[in-house]
Protein backbone atom coordinates (compact mmCIF):
# COMPACT_ATOMS: atom_id res chain seq x y z
CA UNK A 1 0.00 0.00 0.00
CA UNK A 2 2.69 2.60 0.67
CA UNK A 3 4.59 1.74 -2.95
CA UNK A 4 0.51 2.28 -4.36
CA UNK A 5 0.63 5.51 -2.76
CA UNK A 6 3.89 6.48 -3.78
CA UNK A 7 3.47 5.49 -7.07
CA UNK A 8 0.29 7.48 -7.63
CA UNK A 9 1.64 9.92 -6.23
CA UNK A 10 4.91 9.83 -9.60
CA UNK A 11 2.12 9.40 -11.89
CA UNK A 12 -0.09 12.24 -11.01
CA UNK A 13 3.21 14.39 -11.80
CA UNK A 14 2.33 13.65 -15.85
CA UNK A 15 -1.94 14.24 -15.19
CA UNK A 16 -0.79 17.67 -13.79
CA UNK A 17 1.63 18.08 -16.02
CA UNK A 18 -0.37 17.73 -19.09
CA UNK A 19 -3.50 19.38 -17.52
CA UNK A 20 -1.46 22.57 -16.83
CA UNK A 21 0.63 22.51 -20.23
CA UNK A 22 -2.97 22.05 -22.18
CA UNK A 23 -4.09 25.19 -20.83
CA UNK A 24 -1.55 26.62 -23.02
CA UNK A 25 -2.75 25.66 -26.68
CA UNK A 26 -2.92 21.99 -28.68
CA UNK A 27 0.79 22.82 -29.92
CA UNK A 28 2.06 22.39 -26.44
CA UNK A 29 0.48 19.75 -25.74
CA UNK A 30 1.20 17.96 -28.59
CA UNK A 31 5.12 18.93 -27.67
CA UNK A 32 4.58 17.38 -24.24
CA UNK A 33 3.12 14.26 -25.87
CA UNK A 34 6.20 14.15 -27.87
CA UNK A 35 8.35 14.49 -24.98
CA UNK A 36 6.67 11.94 -22.47
CA UNK A 37 7.95 8.57 -23.98
CA UNK A 38 11.59 9.60 -23.96
CA UNK A 39 11.47 10.81 -20.48
CA UNK A 40 9.76 7.29 -19.42
CA UNK A 41 12.30 5.64 -21.76
CA UNK A 42 15.22 7.94 -19.09
CA UNK A 43 13.48 6.89 -16.15
CA UNK A 44 13.47 3.63 -17.00
CA UNK A 45 17.04 3.59 -17.21
CA UNK A 46 16.81 4.83 -13.95
CA UNK A 47 14.49 1.93 -13.13
CA UNK A 48 17.11 -0.03 -13.97
CA UNK A 49 19.59 0.72 -11.77
CA UNK A 50 17.38 1.00 -8.72
CA UNK A 51 16.42 -2.69 -9.56
CA UNK A 52 19.97 -4.08 -10.13
CA UNK A 53 20.22 -2.11 -6.27
CA UNK A 54 17.34 -3.53 -4.94
CA UNK A 55 18.04 -6.99 -6.27
CA UNK A 56 22.18 -7.33 -4.82
CA UNK A 57 21.50 -5.64 -1.40
CA UNK A 58 17.83 -7.56 -0.79
CA UNK A 59 19.43 -10.49 -1.29
CA UNK A 60 22.53 -10.12 0.55
CA UNK A 61 20.50 -9.11 3.62
CA UNK A 62 18.80 -12.88 2.93
CA UNK A 63 22.20 -14.30 2.99
CA UNK A 64 21.99 -12.70 6.49
CA UNK A 65 25.62 -10.58 5.10
CA UNK A 66 25.35 -7.49 6.66
CA UNK A 67 28.65 -6.01 5.87
CA UNK A 68 28.33 -6.79 2.39
CA UNK A 69 24.44 -5.30 1.94
CA UNK A 70 25.97 -1.57 3.80
CA UNK A 71 29.05 -1.85 0.90
CA UNK A 72 26.87 -2.54 -2.22
CA UNK A 73 24.35 -0.33 -0.82
CA UNK A 74 26.55 2.73 -0.65
CA UNK A 75 28.53 1.55 -4.12
CA UNK A 76 25.30 1.37 -6.15
CA UNK A 77 23.91 5.02 -4.50
CA UNK A 78 27.09 6.79 -6.19
CA UNK A 79 26.84 4.35 -8.82
CA UNK A 80 23.56 5.92 -9.32
CA UNK A 81 24.74 9.17 -9.23
CA UNK A 82 27.56 9.07 -11.78
CA UNK A 83 25.01 7.49 -14.13
CA UNK A 84 22.79 10.17 -14.04
CA UNK A 85 25.73 12.15 -14.99
CA UNK A 86 26.21 10.45 -17.72
CA UNK A 87 23.00 10.11 -19.25
CA UNK A 88 21.76 14.12 -18.46
CA UNK A 89 24.93 14.84 -21.08
CA UNK A 90 24.20 12.39 -23.36
CA UNK A 91 20.74 13.87 -23.65
CA UNK A 92 21.48 17.05 -24.10
CA UNK A 93 23.75 16.06 -27.22
CA UNK A 94 21.15 14.09 -29.34
CA UNK A 95 18.44 16.15 -28.71
CA UNK A 96 17.74 17.09 -32.13
CA UNK A 97 17.95 13.73 -33.50
CA UNK A 98 15.69 11.76 -31.01
CA UNK A 99 13.00 14.19 -31.70
CA UNK A 100 13.57 14.34 -35.49
CA UNK A 101 13.60 10.69 -35.46
CA UNK A 102 10.13 10.89 -34.06
CA UNK A 103 8.61 13.21 -36.72
CA UNK A 104 8.51 16.10 -34.55
CA UNK A 105 7.05 19.40 -36.31
CA UNK A 106 9.33 22.11 -36.71
CA UNK A 107 6.67 24.45 -34.90
CA UNK A 108 6.81 21.97 -31.91
CA UNK A 109 10.71 21.34 -32.08
CA UNK A 110 11.62 24.91 -30.01
CA UNK A 111 8.80 23.93 -26.98
CA UNK A 112 10.59 20.59 -27.20
CA UNK A 113 13.98 21.77 -26.38
CA UNK A 114 12.65 24.52 -23.75
CA UNK A 115 11.75 21.41 -21.47
CA UNK A 116 14.35 19.26 -22.45
CA UNK A 117 17.39 21.41 -21.82
CA UNK A 118 16.52 21.70 -18.18
CA UNK A 119 15.70 18.44 -17.59
CA UNK A 120 18.34 16.66 -18.57
CA UNK A 121 20.52 18.89 -16.42
CA UNK A 122 18.25 18.43 -13.64
CA UNK A 123 18.70 14.73 -14.06
CA UNK A 124 21.33 13.50 -11.94
CA UNK A 125 18.95 14.32 -9.20
CA UNK A 126 16.44 11.80 -10.31
CA UNK A 127 19.19 9.09 -10.66
CA UNK A 128 20.14 9.72 -6.94
CA UNK A 129 16.72 9.53 -6.14
CA UNK A 130 16.15 6.45 -7.75
CA UNK A 131 19.79 5.22 -6.13
CA UNK A 132 18.62 5.74 -2.38
CA UNK A 133 14.99 4.09 -3.32
CA UNK A 134 16.65 0.90 -4.42
CA UNK A 135 18.35 0.37 -1.13
CA UNK A 136 14.95 1.86 1.12
CA UNK A 137 13.16 -0.91 -0.81
CA UNK A 138 15.29 -3.67 -0.73
CA UNK A 139 15.40 -2.91 3.26
CA UNK A 140 11.72 -3.18 3.17
CA UNK A 141 11.26 0.46 3.84
CA UNK A 142 8.36 1.04 1.23
CA UNK A 143 7.21 3.49 3.86
CA UNK A 144 9.94 5.86 3.83
CA UNK A 145 10.29 5.64 -0.05
CA UNK A 146 6.38 6.45 -0.77
CA UNK A 147 7.09 9.18 1.63
CA UNK A 148 9.58 10.40 -1.14
CA UNK A 149 7.55 10.07 -3.63
CA UNK A 150 4.85 12.19 -1.87
CA UNK A 151 7.07 15.00 -1.49
CA UNK A 152 8.60 15.50 -4.80
CA UNK A 153 5.04 14.74 -6.25
CA UNK A 154 4.03 17.70 -3.79
CA UNK A 155 6.78 19.66 -4.93
CA UNK A 156 5.30 19.44 -8.53
CA UNK A 157 1.40 19.96 -7.60
CA UNK A 158 1.98 23.06 -6.06
CA UNK A 159 4.66 24.27 -8.07
CA UNK A 160 3.19 23.41 -11.42
CA UNK A 161 0.29 25.92 -12.10
CA UNK A 162 2.53 28.78 -10.63
CA UNK A 163 5.47 28.02 -13.06
CA UNK A 164 3.83 27.01 -15.91
CA UNK A 165 0.77 29.11 -16.66
CA UNK A 166 1.70 32.02 -13.65
CA UNK A 167 -0.09 33.01 -10.89
CA UNK A 168 -0.13 35.89 -8.09
CA UNK A 169 1.13 38.24 -11.04
CA UNK A 170 3.29 35.69 -12.32
CA UNK A 171 3.40 35.43 -15.86
CA UNK A 172 5.11 31.70 -16.33
CA UNK A 173 7.91 30.04 -17.79
CA UNK A 174 4.92 28.32 -20.28
CA UNK A 175 6.10 24.71 -20.62
CA UNK A 176 9.35 25.03 -19.55
CA UNK A 177 8.23 25.65 -15.76
CA UNK A 178 7.22 22.13 -15.94
CA UNK A 179 10.41 20.82 -16.31
CA UNK A 180 11.79 23.31 -13.43
CA UNK A 181 8.74 22.24 -10.84
CA UNK A 182 10.49 18.44 -11.81
CA UNK A 183 14.48 19.71 -10.94
CA UNK A 184 13.11 21.08 -7.80
CA UNK A 185 10.99 18.52 -6.61
CA UNK A 186 14.23 16.49 -7.43
CA UNK A 187 16.23 18.36 -4.88
CA UNK A 188 13.68 18.12 -2.19
CA UNK A 189 13.25 14.36 -2.73
CA UNK A 190 17.27 13.67 -2.39
CA UNK A 191 17.27 15.67 0.28
CA UNK A 192 14.31 14.06 2.25
CA UNK A 193 16.06 10.74 1.02
CA UNK A 194 18.86 11.46 2.92
CA UNK A 195 17.71 11.93 6.11
CA UNK A 196 15.57 9.35 5.67
CA UNK A 197 18.20 7.03 5.06
CA UNK A 198 20.00 7.66 8.90
CA UNK A 199 17.06 5.80 10.37
CA UNK A 200 17.67 2.44 8.32
CA UNK A 201 20.18 0.00 9.20
CA UNK A 202 21.60 1.07 5.61
CA UNK A 203 22.67 4.56 5.99
CA UNK A 204 24.11 6.87 3.42
CA UNK A 205 27.80 6.43 4.79
CA UNK A 206 30.38 6.86 1.84
CA UNK A 207 33.39 5.25 4.86
CA UNK A 208 30.99 1.97 4.53
CA UNK A 209 32.82 1.68 1.05
CA UNK A 210 36.19 0.75 2.56
CA UNK A 211 37.20 -2.69 1.58
CA UNK A 212 34.70 -2.80 -1.56
CA UNK A 213 35.61 -4.20 -4.94
CA UNK A 214 34.41 -1.58 -7.26
CA UNK A 215 34.27 -3.97 -10.03
CA UNK A 216 32.97 -6.85 -8.30
CA UNK A 217 30.25 -4.61 -6.69
CA UNK A 218 29.31 -2.61 -10.33
CA UNK A 219 29.45 -6.17 -12.06
CA UNK A 220 26.89 -7.23 -9.56
CA UNK A 221 24.58 -4.42 -10.29
CA UNK A 222 24.66 -4.13 -13.73
CA UNK A 223 24.25 -7.71 -14.61
CA UNK A 224 20.71 -6.99 -13.18
CA UNK A 225 20.19 -3.44 -13.63
CA UNK A 226 21.59 -3.28 -17.37
CA UNK A 227 19.29 -6.21 -18.41
CA UNK A 228 16.52 -4.40 -16.61
CA UNK A 229 16.92 -0.67 -17.23
CA UNK A 230 16.91 -2.26 -20.84
CA UNK A 231 13.78 -3.90 -20.43
CA UNK A 232 11.85 -0.91 -18.63
CA UNK A 233 13.56 1.24 -21.59
CA UNK A 234 12.16 -1.23 -24.37
CA UNK A 235 8.29 -0.81 -23.64
CA UNK A 236 9.02 3.78 -23.68
CA UNK A 237 10.85 2.86 -26.72
CA UNK A 238 8.04 1.36 -28.04
CA UNK A 239 6.04 4.00 -27.25
CA UNK A 240 8.03 6.44 -28.73
CA UNK A 241 8.09 4.62 -31.90
CA UNK A 242 4.52 4.57 -31.86
CA UNK A 243 3.88 8.26 -31.22
CA UNK A 244 5.68 8.70 -34.45
CA UNK A 245 3.77 6.78 -36.27
CA UNK A 246 0.80 8.59 -34.60
CA UNK A 247 1.90 11.66 -35.82
CA UNK A 248 1.51 10.26 -39.61
CA UNK A 249 -2.39 10.62 -38.18
CA UNK A 250 -2.08 14.10 -37.67
CA UNK A 251 -1.49 16.35 -34.56
CA UNK A 252 -4.83 15.26 -32.75
CA UNK A 253 -3.96 11.68 -33.07
CA UNK A 254 -0.61 12.47 -31.44
CA UNK A 255 -2.21 14.85 -28.76
CA UNK A 256 -5.00 12.37 -28.11
CA UNK A 257 -2.41 9.53 -27.86
CA UNK A 258 -0.11 11.09 -25.82
CA UNK A 259 -2.91 12.37 -22.93
CA UNK A 260 -4.62 8.89 -22.72
CA UNK A 261 -1.31 7.54 -22.15
CA UNK A 262 -0.77 9.34 -18.90
CA UNK A 263 -3.98 9.03 -17.77
CA UNK A 264 -3.46 4.89 -18.55
CA UNK A 265 0.53 5.26 -16.49
CA UNK A 266 -2.09 6.60 -13.54
CA UNK A 267 -4.84 3.75 -13.99
CA UNK A 268 -2.08 1.07 -13.90
CA UNK A 269 -0.68 2.23 -10.79
CA UNK A 270 -1.32 -0.74 -8.55
CA UNK A 271 0.30 -2.94 -11.20
CA UNK A 272 3.64 -1.08 -10.99
CA UNK A 273 3.24 -0.40 -7.26
CA UNK A 274 3.26 -4.08 -7.07
CA UNK A 275 5.92 -4.57 -9.66
CA UNK A 276 7.94 -2.55 -7.42
CA UNK A 277 7.27 -3.80 -4.02
CA UNK A 278 7.59 -7.72 -5.44
CA UNK A 279 11.50 -7.09 -5.92
CA UNK A 280 12.42 -7.35 -1.75
CA UNK A 281 9.70 -10.04 -1.02
CA UNK A 282 10.95 -12.48 -3.99
CA UNK A 283 14.38 -11.44 -3.23
CA UNK A 284 15.04 -12.07 0.30
CA UNK A 285 13.35 -15.03 0.49
CA UNK A 286 15.30 -16.18 -2.72
CA UNK A 287 18.68 -15.05 -0.66
CA UNK A 288 17.34 -17.59 1.97
CA UNK A 289 16.19 -20.23 -0.06
CA UNK A 290 12.87 -20.11 0.93
CA UNK A 291 11.45 -20.50 -2.87
CA UNK A 292 8.52 -21.81 -2.00
CA UNK A 293 7.55 -18.21 -0.19
CA UNK A 294 8.51 -16.84 -3.32
CA UNK A 295 6.18 -19.20 -5.31
CA UNK A 296 3.11 -18.16 -3.45
CA UNK A 297 4.17 -14.26 -3.54
CA UNK A 298 4.27 -14.56 -7.22
CA UNK A 299 0.72 -16.42 -7.74
CA UNK A 300 -0.90 -14.17 -5.37
CA UNK A 301 1.02 -11.05 -7.70
CA UNK A 302 -0.81 -12.69 -10.50
CA UNK A 303 -4.07 -13.12 -9.40
CA UNK A 304 -4.30 -9.52 -8.88
CA UNK A 305 -3.01 -8.35 -11.97
CA UNK A 306 -5.70 -9.92 -13.38
CA UNK A 307 -8.37 -8.73 -11.53
CA UNK A 308 -7.23 -4.90 -11.05
CA UNK A 309 -6.72 -5.25 -14.99
CA UNK A 310 -9.76 -6.14 -16.27
CA UNK A 311 -11.90 -3.94 -13.40
CA UNK A 312 -9.38 -0.95 -14.30
CA UNK A 313 -10.19 -1.42 -17.83
CA UNK A 314 -13.84 -1.72 -17.98
CA UNK A 315 -13.85 1.97 -16.02
CA UNK A 316 -11.81 3.85 -18.49
CA UNK A 317 -13.68 2.55 -21.05
CA UNK A 318 -16.94 3.86 -19.90
CA UNK A 319 -15.70 7.60 -18.84
CA UNK A 320 -13.14 7.94 -21.96
CA UNK A 321 -14.60 10.81 -23.15
CA UNK A 322 -15.49 11.96 -19.55
CA UNK A 323 -11.25 12.10 -18.99
CA UNK A 324 -10.55 13.81 -22.15
CA UNK A 325 -12.01 16.44 -21.16
CA UNK A 326 -9.77 17.11 -18.59
CA UNK A 327 -7.22 17.67 -20.57
CA UNK A 328 -8.47 19.82 -24.24
CA UNK A 329 -11.78 20.78 -25.80
CA UNK A 330 -10.85 19.85 -29.19
CA UNK A 331 -13.18 17.17 -30.16
CA UNK A 332 -10.90 15.62 -32.65
CA UNK A 333 -8.22 14.99 -29.95
CA UNK A 334 -10.84 13.66 -27.52
CA UNK A 335 -12.08 11.49 -29.84
CA UNK A 336 -8.76 9.54 -30.52
CA UNK A 337 -8.41 9.64 -26.66
CA UNK A 338 -11.24 7.56 -26.24
CA UNK A 339 -10.90 5.54 -29.12
CA UNK A 340 -7.30 4.90 -27.63
CA UNK A 341 -9.39 3.94 -24.29
CA UNK A 342 -11.89 1.61 -26.09
CA UNK A 343 -8.66 -0.84 -27.92
CA UNK A 344 -5.80 -0.73 -25.60
CA UNK A 345 -7.21 -0.67 -22.07
CA UNK A 346 -8.00 -4.47 -22.65
CA UNK A 347 -4.62 -5.05 -22.29
CA UNK A 348 -3.72 -3.36 -18.82
CA UNK A 349 -4.38 -7.04 -16.89
CA UNK A 350 -1.52 -8.45 -19.65
CA UNK A 351 0.89 -5.31 -18.87
CA UNK A 352 0.46 -5.97 -15.30
CA UNK A 353 1.40 -9.21 -15.43
CA UNK A 354 4.29 -8.25 -17.71
CA UNK A 355 5.87 -6.30 -15.12
CA UNK A 356 5.43 -7.87 -12.40
CA UNK A 357 7.02 -11.28 -13.78
CA UNK A 358 10.23 -8.49 -14.66
CA UNK A 359 9.85 -7.48 -10.94
CA UNK A 360 10.53 -11.39 -9.81
CA UNK A 361 13.29 -11.74 -12.44
CA UNK A 362 14.98 -9.00 -11.69
CA UNK A 363 14.67 -10.21 -7.94
CA UNK A 364 16.19 -13.61 -8.39
CA UNK A 365 19.24 -12.94 -10.59
CA UNK A 366 17.38 -14.05 -13.78
CA UNK A 367 17.15 -10.38 -15.64
CA UNK A 368 17.90 -11.60 -18.96
CA UNK A 369 15.22 -13.52 -18.80
CA UNK A 370 12.58 -10.37 -18.60
CA UNK A 371 14.73 -8.48 -21.06
CA UNK A 372 14.33 -11.51 -23.31
CA UNK A 373 10.40 -11.05 -23.21
CA UNK A 374 10.11 -7.07 -22.89
CA UNK A 375 12.11 -7.02 -26.25
CA UNK A 376 9.78 -9.72 -27.75
CA UNK A 377 6.71 -8.13 -26.87
CA UNK A 378 7.65 -4.76 -28.42
CA UNK A 379 9.58 -5.53 -31.56
CA UNK A 380 8.36 -8.91 -32.69
CA UNK A 381 5.11 -8.02 -32.18
CA UNK A 382 3.62 -4.14 -31.06
CA UNK A 383 5.83 -2.72 -33.70
CA UNK A 384 5.10 -5.07 -36.77
CA UNK A 385 1.43 -5.04 -36.25
CA UNK A 386 1.69 -1.33 -35.98
CA UNK A 387 3.55 -0.92 -39.15
CA UNK A 388 1.62 -3.52 -41.15
CA UNK A 389 -1.98 -2.24 -40.10
CA UNK A 390 -1.57 1.09 -39.93
CA UNK A 391 -1.95 1.70 -43.80
CA UNK A 392 -5.67 0.39 -43.78
CA UNK A 393 -6.97 0.60 -40.18
CA UNK A 394 -5.31 4.22 -39.47
CA UNK A 395 -4.65 5.37 -35.69
CA UNK A 396 -6.42 1.64 -34.68
CA UNK A 397 -3.87 -0.04 -35.99
CA UNK A 398 -1.39 1.91 -33.42
CA UNK A 399 -3.82 1.46 -30.54
CA UNK A 400 -4.57 -2.62 -31.83
CA UNK A 401 -0.62 -3.01 -31.81
CA UNK A 402 -0.36 -2.39 -28.01
CA UNK A 403 -3.28 -4.67 -26.93
CA UNK A 404 -1.55 -7.34 -28.90
CA UNK A 405 1.84 -6.83 -27.15
CA UNK A 406 0.12 -6.83 -23.59
CA UNK A 407 -1.58 -9.68 -24.14
CA UNK A 408 1.35 -11.44 -25.62
CA UNK A 409 3.40 -9.73 -22.80
CA UNK A 410 1.01 -12.02 -20.29
CA UNK A 411 1.33 -15.42 -22.10
CA UNK A 412 4.99 -15.30 -22.04
CA UNK A 413 5.08 -13.83 -18.09
CA UNK A 414 3.58 -16.54 -16.99
CA UNK A 415 5.36 -19.36 -18.61
CA UNK A 416 8.73 -18.06 -17.88
CA UNK A 417 7.97 -17.10 -13.87
CA UNK A 418 6.06 -20.56 -13.86
CA UNK A 419 9.49 -22.69 -15.25
CA UNK A 420 11.61 -20.51 -13.14
CA UNK A 421 10.44 -20.64 -9.89
CA UNK A 422 9.17 -24.27 -10.26
CA UNK A 423 12.23 -25.34 -10.71
CA UNK A 424 13.49 -24.06 -8.05
CA UNK A 425 10.67 -25.13 -5.55
CA UNK A 426 11.41 -28.54 -6.53
CA UNK A 427 14.98 -28.14 -5.53
CA UNK A 428 14.27 -26.88 -2.30
CA UNK A 429 11.44 -30.02 -1.49
CA UNK A 430 14.40 -32.29 -1.78
CA UNK A 431 16.30 -30.53 0.70
CA UNK A 432 16.46 -31.83 4.21
CA UNK A 433 13.51 -29.77 6.05
CA UNK A 434 11.91 -28.51 2.52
Amino acid sequence: MPMVIGVAAMMSIGLVDAFFVGQLGSVELAAISFIFPVAVALSSLGIGVMVGINSVVARAIGEGDDEKAQRRANFGMLFALAAGIIMGLSLIALLDPIFALMNAPAEVLPLIRDYMIPFALGFPLTMMTMGFNGVLRAQGEARKASYISLTFAGANWILDPILITGAFGFAGFGISGAAYATIIGWAIGVTLALYLLRSTSIPFDPKRLKGVRPFESMSAILRVGVPAACANAINPLGLTILTALAANEGQAAVAGFGAAGRLQSFAVVPLLALSGSIGAIVGQNWGAERYDRAREAALYAGGFCVVWGLGIAIAMISAGEWFADFFTEDPAVIAEFALYLQIAAWGYAGFGLLIVANGILNAVDKAMFALLQSFARVFLVMLPIAWMLQADWGSPAIYSAELAANLFGAVTAILIVGIVLRTNSAVYQRMPGG
